[in-house]
């Protein structure tokens, strides 16, 4: 961005914007300098929202207009569009990443918004006869007021990608967005206000500095489900919050995603495909390959390739058209890592270590050997540009290391065997499997995890259904 952001971001209820809190500061983690400021969030305000957000689900004809609904998508889709730099630039000054990455992201969310509004005018329900002149009918109806809670990673699409199937199914929603990146969410909160089909209180958004808006919204008795993308350790504590008022949750949470390489894999393809799927967002995206799992036959080949086309990615600036890898979130998460690549060296064996830059939240990318699948740099999210090298000599021992951890998000799996890819793509417990590709996403795709990845699924047609409910209404001719 060329210059500071003059207004700070406010929040948004009951179809106003709401300026109360403290003033807290967003920084550009390339280069410490300060973008803006946005207020803080508190308990209180969120008692407002979804008082607003409840108010309006019951007394308007929200959940039951599917066309307003799609038109008022259809409007928010449009002034993404046409904002779609400017929320660019504010992705590349509050998060860092580089700005090819931030109007993809964009876009993406502009595609999801225009693929729910088709859907919202499409929710049928079913009927059947159990005996003779006995009528079950099945509605499907909106669950009610949703808390969609937003990680900092991709602060637009993972946003979109939870209200656009909300609005679609009816509901009215209270969302939280991260603090690192209050100003992008804003300016989305601003296209969400110009929308003349969307009623006040159908979207409301309270600020967050700390944790103290999150447990609100969790025990909040107006709220009737939670969306939530971010760690497994966060979505723990959000199933036991929301546990008193047995609350629905839809989690999307940390991954660990394999990428099997079998010694018939075009190896050029594999490193092209992972030095994208491993380095996108710097590494800090919970389906990014974070495991090279290799067969030991080609292994010694693709170390090579792998290490010569890290090599060769340029870390720096997100807003610099020559850089291949932006910055990282945050000062704290550069020293997290750092010290994870010193644990990198101690249990296995470093062949590409990263380091820091001069300035700012960068860091290289790092690569290392590793054979014990029980060390915590196998098992853990490290979240960054560092990924190990496992070797396998069979394929059983692929899959059960593809499987050796808690987590199921996403994984890849590179062979030019038809056969063996679907037996792998069904063997690896994962929500999406990428068959020599990695991290393709898109509108109609749905995706979730297994294990400890987390519950329901997000885009595509159950990504909606996360926000409906069934009713069952059952009549008899002649009784009425």
């Amino acid at each position: 961005m060329s210059a500071p952001v003059t207004d700070p971001a406010a929040h948004f209820i009951a179809g106003h914007f709401v300026a109360e809190g403290t003033l807290t500061d967003s920084v550009n983690p390339a280069d410490d300098s300060v973008v803006g400021q946005a207020h803080a969030g508190s308990a209180d305000l969120v008692g407002q929202a979804a008082r607003a957000a409840r108010e309006t689900f019951f007394r308007t004809a929200w959940s039951a207009s599917p066309r307003q609904r799609a038109q008022a998508l259809y409007e928010f889709a449009d002034r993404l569009e046409a904002a779609r730099e400017e929320i660019a630039d504010l992705v590349v000054a509050e998060n860092g990443k580089l700005r090819r990455e931030a109007l993809g992201e964009t876009m993406g969310a502009i595609s999801e918004a225009r693929y729910y509004a088709g859907l919202a005018r499409g929710i049928r329900g079913t009927m059947q006869e159990v005996m003779p002149g006995q009528m079950s009918l099945f509605h499907r109806e909106a669950a009610g007021v949703a808390a969609i809670i937003v990680p900092w990673n991709a602060p637009v699409t993972l946003l979109v990608r939870s209200l656009a199937p909300a609005l679609a199914a009816g509901c009215t929603c209270v969302i939280k967005p991260a603090m690192q990146t209050p100003l992008v969410h804003a300016r989305i909160m601003r296209c969400l206000a110009d929308c003349p089909s969307l009623p006040a209180g159908v979207v409301n958004s309270v600020n967050e500095s700390g944790i103290e808006v999150g447990q609100a919204m969790v025990a909040s008795p107006d709220i009737d489900l939670i969306s939530f993308t971010g760690s497994s350790a966060t979505g723990k504590a959000i199933m036991a919050g929301a546990a008193p008022t047995l609350k629905r949750v839809g989690l999307e949470l940390g991954g660990k995603a394999p990428a099997v390489i079998f010694d018939d894999a075009d190896l050029d393809q594999a490193v092209k495909e992972l030095t994208y799927g491993a380095l996108n967002m710097a590494g800090q995206i919970c389906v990014a390959a974070a495991r090279f799992v290799v067969h030991e036959r080609v292994a010694p080949a693709f170390e090579e390739k792998i290490v010569a086309a890290f090599r060769a990615v340029r870390t720096g600036p997100g807003s610099d058209p020559a850089s291949g890898m932006g910055a990282l979130i945050d000062r704290a998460n550069q020293k997290r890592l750092m010290a994870l690549i010193e644990q990198a060296g101690d249990e296995g064996e470093l062949i590409l270590r990263g380091a820091p830059l001069e300035q700012g939240a960068f860091l290289t990318p790092t690569l290392f050997r590793i054979d014990d699948v029980s060390s915590s740099l196998v098992q853990e999210e490290l979240f960054g540009p560092i990924v190990s090298i496992e070797t396998f000599a069979d394929e059983a021992e692929a899959i059960a290391k593809a499987n050796a951890t808690r987590y199921g998000l996403a994984a890849s799996v590179f062979t030019r065997d038809m056969g063996r890819a679907m037996r792998a793509s069904r063997a690896i417990r994962a929500g999406t499997v990428w068959l020599n590709s990695h991290l393709r996403l898109f509108a109609e795709g749905e995706t979730g995890g297994y294990g400890q990845s987390g519950l329901g699924r997000l885009h595509g047609i159950e990504g909606l259904y996360d926000f409906m409910e069934t009713k069952h209404i059952y009549m008899e001719q002649g009784v009425l």
